[in-house]
């Protein structure tokens, strides 16, 4: 896990807790004897069993219904052949035919009845896999989203405190919601249950879980991103009485920069998603209006990401073509501060901008000026989002300029004028 696939398979994970499965899983044990009762047996075009997987769902329905009628409050210790087993069933299930068999089967209802009674972490994060899996094919994935109970408690499952479960469980839902038939399905499940926007911000500000944070920066961006609605609602929603915790009062833009101060220096690319979801609030008037309000969020999102731009990027010794590579963050981190720049009478004075910024925003400009007239490459200057860099950046070195004699002092402003082929490089 970890790729940024909007469908994406995942394995069991290797370490400590499961077996080691760095390849495609090897076929389960045979159960016929003669070739044309194996190919009776197999799954579709594979080599899979039937009745392997179908006495390995079984075991697993009876493992646990024996648990919850001995020992319904205990937590589970899941034998270590049962983990293997069903870690094969997770590995197999990225294959199509064996998704639309066990939807045939109806694994789906299956699993759910698993989660539901499991007293075990790790079997309720394997089966989460499994149904994240199953929902990568638009077939199967239609089937398991229009299960209403199943749709709850995935949901719901935002809520528990094992960080592979809700890895999970994120990867699943960005699975659904970046598929178009059943995407407007859960997006309006979200959008009614108000759990999930506290538990998703619970995350954002208190996990310090790398692949996590990813993957539900991730989920939060694609939500932001397909409903606006959603989007108005989350950043302007009041916590709730029950909500007395401290870290659950948080905002929505305040639980995002937490997250992005975590992922900094682990995660460039998972940066990035977190300051694209910001940018995409810089985008309502809701949004804008809780940056620029006194004891909102606003002052501490352009300190971050100044810091980001003054001193993680395009930095005095880097060559030009790194603006190849951070091109993406680039454009992010610059169309925030642009958006926020606006509003920064209202919580601080525009003179605190800083020489370093306004010396980094000359440098992207300059950097491409340069790779233009070297003409790197046909391919280079023609680039979409390293044009989309370029005129953020240059509208934001216009509205700084706009207030030059009170931003920053005159020596600089000599030092600006020095550069007129970068002012114009648009």
């Amino acid at each position: 896990t970890g790729s940024h696939n909007e469908c994406e398979r995942s394995s069991s994970p290797t370490g400590v807790q499961s077996p080691v499965m760095d390849r495609n899983p090897s076929p389960p044990p045979d159960t016929a004897d003669g070739e044309e009762d194996g190919d009776l047996d197999a799954i579709g075009d594979t080599v899979y069993s039937k009745h392997w997987l179908f006495s390995t769902l079984t075991r697993l329905i009876h493992m646990v219904t024996e648990h919850s009628e001995v020992d319904s409050e205990g937590q589970m210790q899941l034998p270590e052949e049962d983990e293997e087993d069903l870690c094969r069933v997770w590995d197999m299930a990225m294959d199509k035919d064996v998704a639309g068999f066990l939807q045939e089967f109806k694994a789906t209802d299956i699993l759910l009845g698993v989660i539901a009674k499991s007293r075990c972490p790790r079997l309720t994060e394997i089966c989460v896999g499994i149904l994240g899996n199953i929902a990568c094919f638009p077939d199967t994935c239609l089937t398991l989203s229009q299960n209403e109970d199943l749709g709850a408690v995935l949901l719901l499952l935002l809520g528990d405190t094992d960080p592979p479960t809700l890895l999970e469980t994120s990867r699943l839902l960005m699975t659904c919601v970046s598929q178009k038939d059943v995407c407007s399905l859960w997006l309006q499940r979200i959008g009614q249950l108000t759990s999930v926007r506290t538990n998703l911000c619970f995350i954002m500000c208190s996990s310090t879980n790398t692949d996590l944070l990813e993957k539900v920066g991730e989920l939060v961006d694609k939500l932001f991103d397909l409903d606006e609605e959603l989007m108005k609602s989350w950043i302007t929603a009041q916590p709730s009485e029950e909500e007395d915790d401290g870290e659950s009062r948080l905002d929505v833009a305040s639980c995002l920069l937490e997250a992005a101060k975590q992922l900094r220096s682990e995660s460039p690319s998972g940066l990035e998603v977190y300051l694209h979801a910001l940018q995409l609030l810089t985008t309502i008037d809701e949004g804008m209006q809780t940056f620029a309000a006194s004891d909102g969020p606003g002052k501490a999102v352009w300190d971050f990401v100044s810091d980001v731009v003054c001193e993680d990027l395009c930095q005095p010794n880097d060559l030009p073509v790194v603006l190849l590579e951070q091109k993406s963050i680039l454009v992010q981190a610059f169309a925030v501060l642009q958006a926020l720049y606006g509003c920064q009478d209202l919580w601080c004075s525009r003179s605190d901008i800083g020489l370093p910024l306004i010396g980094t925003t000359l440098r992207v400009l300059q950097y491409h000026s340069e790779g233009k007239h070297e003409g790197t490459s046909k391919e280079d200057t023609k680039d979409e989002e390293l044009e989309a860099l370029a005129e953020i950046t240059a509208e934001f070195l216009a509205d700084i300029c706009m207030q030059i004699p009170k931003v920053i002092p005159k020596e600089f402003y000599y030092f600006i004028l020095l550069f007129p082929e970068i002012l114009k490089c648009n």
